[in-house]
């Protein structure tokens, strides 16, 4: 069935992309790599001027050589960054691969440096150095940043940039890799085709919208007629190692990047490692990061940053505090029990935001609890409540909670009591760590997220926790709260 055939084509693969895919594809890369490359050179040449005026100011018969090396800093940055591989196609805007090369060219910039002066014994500025070469890594990491940002949202405004994809596998597991895709669209990917094990389920013509296109055996073909660029295999015991393998060689004419998606789909990043054992490439699944000296950096790390942030926010506070008590008869702050780490139950504090006449309990949520949280009924928000809950403003008490260790700056979403005494025993893992002000349901870009979607992001934050993880919620956080688009926090 690989050597395209009439029978073949009978599945409707003739339908699939326009001619002018690739070239919008070629055309796409090609902007992209122009833009990332001018990034980096006027991030260059900004921190070599800062850095010459800062250590020499002015430009005279000595400093002169300095002046020269300033303007030529962005040819060898580019050098330096091509070397590094930080203009790959593969990276632009794809986890922390692009970033971990960026600033692996900055740390081999300084190593470059640093031998030639000793090869050469040149009498080179070391303060120059010292400020002209971190500063271009923080810069370009900061406009690459910007860049990705700019990308997600053309993907999500208009398509731009995705890369089409076949998913191999099982109904279900395929349907939930669409579900995902499709909600978070900065990864890039489209299914636009889908191929099932033979015989795994009979008569199947379309899954979630997106046309089955054949079995396993015609994914090559299926890949050349829909134009895609990614096949994303997912945990299916009809394709064992060598059947893989096979379809990894027979992809190669294709140009197609293969993607084989573990069994284990909630555990990621530092917690798996690739380990070589007797020729058979092992995934090891380290034990997650929930205990010892790990919880004790994270419990440090929430009380030491909430104790700045009131100490910081202490003026908004008490003018915030001022206008609530002016709103309206009612208290200033709002209690509500919710359930923290271990199934202690504590007091959630939050500026009143509604009128004190709709009734206890109104405050909060009415959504909270297994399924979809519900709006507010905007008639017993008060006018201030609405623009305190537009920036979470009403949430910045629960500093006080981080504080004596009722919560996390981030974590899981504080659920009632209720709702944990329905809890199953996967959910009840979501209760190992504190509850936090923000976590992965609340940065996740959409505010209907279903319960089952909630628990999901709960969960995986849950098995992969690390501080790199807090600090990259935080700051995504922080940019939703200044553009007034932030989720709530149940």
């Amino acid at each position: 069935m690989l050597d395209g055939d009439a029978p073949e084509v009978t599945l409707g693969l003739s339908r699939m992309p326009p001619p002018g895919r690739a070239a919008g594809r070629a055309a796409w890369i090609g902007r992209c790599r122009r833009q990332a490359a001018v990034a980096d050179m006027l991030s260059a040449l900004l921190a070599g001027g800062v850095a010459f005026g800062l250590r020499f100011g002015e430009i005279d018969a000595e400093t002169r050589p300095y002046a020269v090396l300033s303007g030529v800093l962005p040819l060898l940055w580019i050098g330096a960054a091509s070397l590094s591989q930080a203009y790959d196609p593969r990276v632009f805007g794809g986890g922390v691969e692009e970033f971990r090369r960026v600033a692996r060219c900055g740390c081999a910039a300084v190593a470059a440096v640093a031998l030639a002066v000793f090869l050469t014994g040149a009498d080179l500025d070391r303060g120059y150095v010292l400020i002209a070469l971190p500063l271009a890594t923080l810069l370009a990491l900061c406009a690459r940043y910007g860049l990705r940002r700019r990308l997600y949202r053309r993907r999500a405004r208009t398509g731009e940039g995705m890369r089409r994809t076949v998913a191999v596998g099982h109904p279900p597991a395929v349907t939930e890799l669409i579900r995902r895709l499709r909600r978070e669209r900065h990864h890039g990917l489209e299914v636009v085709a889908v191929c099932l094990p033979t015989q795994a389920a009979p008569g199947e013509t379309r899954i979630a919208g997106v046309p089955v296109l054949g079995d396993v055996t015609d994914v090559p073909l299926v890949v050349e007629q829909a134009g895609a660029e990614v096949v994303a295999v997912l945990a299916c015991p009809e394709l064992d190692g060598g059947a893989i393998r096979r379809l990894a060689w027979r992809l190669e004419h294709c140009q197609a990047e293969l993607m084989v998606a573990p069994a284990l789909l909630d555990a990621a990043g530092p917690r798996t490692v690739i380990r070589p054992v007797a020729g058979l490439p092992l995934l090891r699944v380290e034990r997650p990061r929930l205990a010892g000296a790990n919880r004790l950096l994270k419990d440090a790390f929430d009380r030491v940053v909430a104790a700045l942030a009131l100490l910081v926010l202490a003026p908004l506070l008490v003018v915030i505090a001022v206008a609530v008590r002016a709103s309206g008869p009612g208290p200033v702050l709002t209690r509500r029990q919710r359930v923290g780490r271990d199934g202690r139950v504590f007091t959630l504090l939050r500026f009143r935001t509604v009128r004190q006449d709709t009734g206890p309990g109104a405050d909060g949520p009415p959504g909270d609890g297994p399924g979809p949280a519900a709006p507010d009924p905007g008639a017993r928000i008060t006018p201030l409540g609405a623009r305190l809950r537009r920036h979470s403003l009403d949430e910045l008490p629960q500093f006080l909670n981080v504080l004596r260790g009722d919560m996390s700056l981030v974590g899981p979403r504080a659920p009632l009591p209720g709702e944990v005494a329905r809890y199953g025993d996967d959910v009840r893992r979501r209760l190992l760590i504190r509850p936090g002000m923000t976590g992965l349901w609340q940065v996740a870009g959409n505010s209907a997220l279903s319960w089952e979607e909630l628990v999901s992001l709960d969960l995986r934050y849950v098995e992969n926790w690390s501080l790199m993880l807090d600090l990259q919620i935080l700051w995504k956080t922080w940019t939703a709260v200044v553009l007034g688009g932030s989720a709530r926090n149940g």
